[in-house]
């Protein structure tokens, strides 16, 4: 089901749906989508959400050839999150095409694969046959995952950036979304050359880089020795970087970090996140994404707001 619209489309979408947000060519029916490795492949939540309510979905990340991921540990909870270093553990785009995607494609809501490669040209392959496949609506470039080895940081390196988005925008026509990392010293650089090289939107952010330790053994628990920090605690750094990108970019902005209450989608659309993506929630609330969907139209009431776009990006500092 292709959701990529022409500018016409989304007058229509946005006069007969107040929850309807535009991704650059990407229509979604409401701001609220999962984020990649946090739902699985959708099928598996099907039993506790109504997947046909959500904005939209991103399946676990896939990569060209499998992956087992990390060596254990590859997940510790903290007091404020989940510091997780899976590796991308995957069965590759073989797999995906052949078991996945014909369940994903018969959904009523948008598909946006997250794909991560070790080349340019892996991104682009990836990209590529995906379109070919038909049935997904986008694709998010991980170029950030803190917890992966052989291969290139793609999110770390403005030039990196903007060359494996362009690339990618050259070699498939879906709309892209580009996933940052917060571990640079200026992420609007960055998100500025994600937008030259075509990006549709960014998303911002993946996880912050940290680490978990056992001073009795004198070793880090996780297996691979540092991971990615996700949950709550990472709020507070995931608003300030979708506020710093959406006010140097003049493309839509995705916010994810620490979102699990209705309060929390509301500051990030403030702050100028046109959609939002429910990461470490799901896995202490599978139902968390349906309900926060239903509870989104007495938040615009309550602004006197008649949709979502009236909301995004109307933080004000004092004078």
């Amino acid at each position: 089901m292709n959701r990529s619209l022409t500018s016409t489309d989304t007058v229509g979408h946005t006069a007969t749906n107040p929850l309807a947000v535009q991704l650059g060519r990407l229509w979604l029916k409401n701001p609220i989508l999962v984020a990649s490795g946090t739902f699985g492949y959708a099928r598996e939540m099907e039993r506790m959400v109504d997947l046909n309510r959500l904005g939209g979905i991103l399946p676990k990340t896939i990569t060209k050839y499998p992956r087992k991921g990390n060596a254990p540990w590859r997940t510790v909870e903290t007091s404020a999150g989940l510091l997780n270093s899976i590796g991308l553990d995957n069965d590759g785009i073989d797999a995906f095409l052949e078991s996945h995607l014909a369940y994903l494609r018969q959904l009523d809501t948008a598909v946006i694969v997250s794909i991560a490669g070790r080349t340019v040209e892996e991104f682009v392959e990836l990209a590529r046959r995906l379109e070919e496949a038909g049935g997904v609506d986008a694709v998010e470039l991980n170029i950030s995952c803190p917890n992966v080895s052989g291969g290139v940081d793609f999110g770390t390196d403005e030039g990196l950036c903007e060359q494996v988005v362009r690339s990618v925008r050259e070699g498939c026509s879906l709309p892209i979304l580009a996933k940052l990392t917060p571990n640079v010293t200026r992420i609007a650089d960055v998100a500025r050359a994600a937008q030259r090289g075509g990006a549709d939107a960014i998303s911002c952010i993946n996880t912050v880089l940290g680490m978990a330790v056992n001073w009795r053994q004198r070793k880090p628990i996780l297996g691979n020795g540092m991971g990615g920090l996700s949950g709550p605690a990472i709020k507070p750094i995931a608003l300030r970087c979708v506020y710093q990108v959406a006010s140097a970019v003049t493309i839509p902005v995705v916010g994810i970090g620490g979102i699990a209450t209705l309060d929390d989608v509301m500051e990030f659309l403030v702050a100028g996140a046109s959609a939002v993506q429910i990461g470490t929630a799901n896995y202490y609330d599978p139902t968390i994404s349906q309900r926060l969907v239903e509870a989104l139209p007495a938040a615009l009431a309550e602004l006197d707001a008649r949709s979502i776009a009236d909301v995004v990006g109307t933080l004000t500092f004092p004078a």
